[in-house]
């Protein structure tokens, strides 16, 4: 089936002489969620719609675990979406076709639904129909163009050793007409298959970016929108765009696709050095002795605070192995924060002990499967242990109490923190902890590329 719609798209793509990106500037775009502190899912079942954005973030975390000076303010809008990620909306094409795509600082590629006869599999969301799903037409579009086999940017996917895999192209001659392979990519949610194009990105103040590599997908699984993929691999976003740091202030997400938004910033200056923003924490990014996880942000976390309780996590865990296991990512394709069983037991036991006279709610636990969960109606007041993440140079992210306790159901709240054994699978290697958006909500943070160092500070993210 896949193999017909990628000769389909072959019949109408038009083929020009691809270029190579001109140099961008300081890029902002806003992104939006909504701005309550409650977990307000609009669903007949909200228990069951918790359940299942739960189930989406251990998803996650188990495909993740599984092996210059003038600067320009460009704005367009990311809005919070329903299924549990935040979304921005970038132009492609000749003449310009707007297009959704989730941010996802945990994967590299950046893809579309692509053609009339795109087809996903699962996509029915809240609020978003498969059959509705808007696509990029590429025949629509004069500077789309396949991307051929012996184009050094099909390496970027495939390896060096793909072009040797080039049959029908002259060895003798770089001029080949042959197609760059399909791809197959999976994520903790779903998979997307298609061919790669060059085509044109193209920014609001008339900046445009000629030949940026973008997946045209022509048949998805649980995917509802396309995704920009903000990763550490060449094909990411800010790699093409040749950026010296990024940023975003992620607004607080209730599931309701509120439109409140903030800024996603993108700067591609000249480069500033070793300077500072003002009044941000960093800590710095840390390697992977493997190349098993070439996409992700590791973060060197080293103590987990709950209250005044120091939570006693195994070295393993914490730093990434010879074996490439073990460490924390920040993810912002996660929903909600994941930790390995051994660390997550430690963590929610520690909570249990300290909120030991609230009445567990069990049955909420079982339908949700978010723990602990306590019932605090009839509660004049709540008391709720503080938890701090402490990095490697003395970096500390204080969470606010939204950020890992929320109201699931009337006078009960749940600690947003999920582990495999919630759904009772082992995930057998890849990060031990992956710090999600949820617990990223009204903080600004900076991935500073030049530097290699990731900077936060709380604040209000509400534009």
């Amino acid at each position: 089936m896949a193999s017909s719609r990628f000769i389909f798209l072959l019949s109408f793509l038009i083929l020009i002489s691809s270029s190579e990106p001109t140099p961008a500037t300081t890029i902002i775009i806003p992104l939006s969620a909504p701005s309550s502190t409650k977990l307000n899912i609009s669903s007949k079942n909200p228990r069951g719609a918790l359940y299942h954005l739960a189930s989406l973030s251990l998803s996650r975390a188990h495909h993740i675990k599984s092996p210059k000076t003038n600067f320009s303010l460009i704005k367009t809008p990311l809005f919070p979406r329903s299924y549990g990620g935040y979304s921005i909306s970038l132009n492609f094409g000749t003449p310009p076709q707007t297009t959704k795509l989730v941010m996802d600082t945990g994967s590299s590629l950046v893809w579309f639904p692509c053609t009339s006869r795109y087809l996903c599999s699962k996509c029915d969301f809240p609020n978003i129909q498969a059959a509705g799903i808007p696509t990029f037409m590429p025949k629509l579009s004069s500077s789309s163009n396949l991307i051929g086999c012996k184009n050094h940017k099909c390496s970027w996917l495939f390896g060096p050793k793909i072009q040797s895999k080039c049959q029908e192209c002259d060895p003798t001659t770089q001029n080949c007409t042959q197609a760059c392979p399909p791809y197959v990519l999976q994520y903790g949610s779903g998979s997307t298959a298609g061919l790669l194009l060059s085509e044109t990105l193209d920014f609001p103040d008339k900046k445009t970016i000629p030949g940026f590599l973008v997946g045209c997908s022509l048949f998805s699984i649980r995917q509802p929108e396309g995704i920009a993929g903000f990763g550490r691999s060449p094909e990411s976003l800010p790699s093409q765009l040749g950026l010296k740091k990024f940023s975003y202030c992620l607004v607080s997400h209730a599931f309701d696709d509120s439109p409140a938004s903030s800024d996603l910033v993108l700067d591609t200056g000249s480069g500033s050095g070793d300077t500072k923003t003002p009044g941000l924490s960093y800590t710095r990014f840390q390697k992977n002795p493997t190349t098993a996880f070439p996409d992700y942000y590791y973060v060197l976390l080293r103590n987990i605070v709950i209250g005044d309780t120091h939570v006693k996590v195994p070295y393993r865990f914490m730093v990434p192995g010879s074996d490439g296991n073990g460490g924390t990512i920040v993810d912002s394709g996660t929903t909600f924060t994941f930790m390995e069983k051994p660390v997550y037991e430690l963590v929610a036991k520690e909570f249990e002990k300290q909120m030991a006279h609230y009445t567990v709610a069990t049955e909420i636990q079982n339908h949700t499967g978010l723990r602990p969960c306590f019932n605090i109606s009839g509660e004049k007041s709540v008391s709720v242990p503080e938890l701090i993440f402490q990095f490697k140079g003395g970096a500390k992210m204080a969470l606010p109490t939204a950020n890992y306790f929320s109201f699931v159901d009337s006078g009960v709240i749940c600690l947003t923190i999920v582990s495999d054994n919630l759904v009772g699978s082992g995930f057998g290697g890849g990060p031990a902890i992956i710090l999600g958006n949820y617990q990223q909500r009204n903080f600004y943070v900076e991935f500073d590329l030049e530097n290699e160092r990731f900077g936060f500070k709380q604040q209000n993210c509400v534009s």
